[in-house]
């Protein structure tokens, strides 16, 4: 789901300009467009892969998660790279990279290489999207750039609404590798529009990339994530969990030791002075958390406890990402007209009201008690996006605004993994004793928390169904009492125009810097 001082208008748009600026913004919808599909298509195809490739429930995260986290640690480095080489090599670079590791989880016939590929397509991913927002404003006069922002924005909401739909067509006719297939013939398109008609931007000089500040990052949010995806089986209260959230613990305290040392830090610590920037990482954390992690059990309830197959979950899926094109507009005029703090406590109060209602479905419920509160959702979500974003750039010092719009596309990403991974660990916290309860064998946990039915055990498949509820609160909570931070930590502050809201929403998507 993707989108206070304004963010620095000097010393961005070159000029005499270079390219044509129509053949350009189609030239990187290609790459927008691609990444786009990725994010949502995958979800469909999970429960494919695991009965393809024999994965067991948290290697189906890590298919998920393996990409966001390279994802959301890439990004702000991608942004650099991209200044110092030029933008449109490193795009170029980004497109090649994801159509090569898009073929290859396709063709590598083990979830090990899936996981593997998925984190190398993940870094392909944060090498081209800093890149697409850059070329444009390299290449669009101030007064159009509002509306090739609006655009690409366009492009980005259809894409990701279209993912579900597409995801189920293709793994119900051709199989699940044709998701990623499907990016190659894009990808080729996109090289082809970008070496004819996009012209080079100036190379930048600057101070040395913070590789170590990095690799400590990095490695925190990993130890993080894997802690929780292995608490499932470890027992949260194990020494080998509890030793690894130390780690992480160590490794984020090591990170901001070196980040307030260097010349040229990661994530300067400058940038966290202000409410507006700790709060609205705080918002995109909540929604992404949400959104994110709730769409990965939605889809095993949809296709295994339901057994629907994939097309028709793909559309049952469809109103939340659908409804997402108009919201986010929305949200960023009304972010204009009556300030953040109001819009991002609006948009989480709507999205803990959908995950509440979400609650009350069963296997025996209607559809329409699944798709109303998808829409309140989709609002909620498209809310919170730009009114998120106008309080993290907004809030920033104007010297870091460019480094505060890849800080917020990093919570986007760190938010999705954790959510993935905690309520997939609620849910498995609660099938795990109930197939102990029984004489099915111990490795039917693994089809239990991705919501197969046994026949004959109400009480394990009962227990997915209660773990993903429970799951629901926890997204819910979570929401609320974000909601609840806004209102108290943030003082309203002065409203920015339209383009300014939509510029920013844009750059949360791209992690440009």
């Amino acid at each position: 789901m993707a989108s206070v001082s304004a963010p620095p208008k000097t010393g961005v748009l070159p000029s005499p300009r270079k390219g044509n600026p129509a053949l350009t913004l189609i030239a990187v919808c290609f790459g927008l467009f691609m990444v786009g599909l990725d994010s949502t298509v995958v979800h469909i195809a999970n429960p494919a892969i695991q009965a393809d490739l024999d994965a067991t429930f948290g290697e189906l995260q890590w298919v998920i998660n393996a990409y966001l986290l390279a994802l959301a640690v890439c990004l702000i480095p991608a942004g650099k790279l991209g200044d110092r080489f030029g933008r449109k090599k490193i795009y170029i670079l980004g497109v090649f990279l994801f159509g090569i590791t898009s073929v290859a989880i396709g063709l590598i016939g083990s979830i090990e290489g899936v996981l593997v590929f998925r984190a190398l397509q993940g870094v392909s991913a944060a090498l081209l999207m800093p890149q697409t927002i850059a070329l444009l404003r390299s290449t669009f006069s101030r007064e159009k750039f509002g509306m090739a922002v609006g655009i690409w924005g366009g492009v980005s909401s259809v894409s990701i609404a279209g993912g579900p739909l597409v995801s189920g067509l293709l793994v119900q006719s051709a199989g699940w590798q044709w998701v990623f297939y499907i990016n190659v013939p894009i990808a080729l398109l996109g090289i082809v529009m970008a070496v004819l008609v996009v012209r080079e931007t100036a190379s930048e000089k600057g101070g040395r990339i913070d590789f170590m500040g990095i690799i400590l990052l990095a490695a925190a949010l990993f130890a993080v994530v894997f802690a929780v995806v292995q608490a499932q089986g470890w027992g949260w209260g194990s020494g080998a969990t509890v030793g690894v959230f130390v780690a992480a613990l160590v490794l984020f305290a090591l990170f901001v030791l070196v980040e307030s040392r260097v010349a040229n830090p990661l994530l300067p610590l400058d940038l966290f002075k202000s409410a507006g920037v700790s709060v609205g990482g705080l918002v995109f954390l909540a929604n992404f958390f949400s959104i994110l992690g709730v769409t990965f059990l939605l889809t095993l309830f949809l296709m295994n406890s339901l057994g629907h197959n994939t097309a028709t979950a793909g559309l049952m899926m469809l109103p939340m990402s659908f409804f997402a094109i108009p919201s986010a507009p929305i949200g960023a005029f009304l972010t204009s007209r009556i300030g953040p703090r109001k819009v991002a406590a609006m948009g989480l109060g709507l999205m803990a009201a959908g995950l509440a209602l979400l609650t009350l479905v069963g296997v025996d419920t209607p559809y329409w008690m699944m798709a109303v509160p998808f829409v309140i959702i989709a609002f909620g979500s498209g809310f919170a996006i730009p009114s998120g974003a106008d309080l993290i750039v907004g809030g920033a010092p104007v010297h870091l605004a460019g480094v505060a719009s890849g800080f917020q596309t990093t919570c986007i990403q760190v938010g999705g993994a954790i959510g993935t991974a905690i309520l997939s660990a609620i849910v498995a916290g609660r099938v795990i004793p109930a197939v102990a309860e029984t004489s099915l064998p111990a490795d039917a946990t693994e089809g239990a928390s991705a919501g197969v039915v046994f026949d004959g055990f109400p009480g394990v498949n009962g227990a997915f169904v209660d773990g993903m509820h429970l799951g629901l609160w926890v997204a819910a909570a979570l929401c609320a009492v974000t909601a609840a931070i806004v209102v108290l930590a943030i003082r309203e502050l002065k409203h920015h125009d339209l383009e300014t809201v939509l510029e920013e929403s844009a750059e949360a998507v791209a992690g440009h810097r």
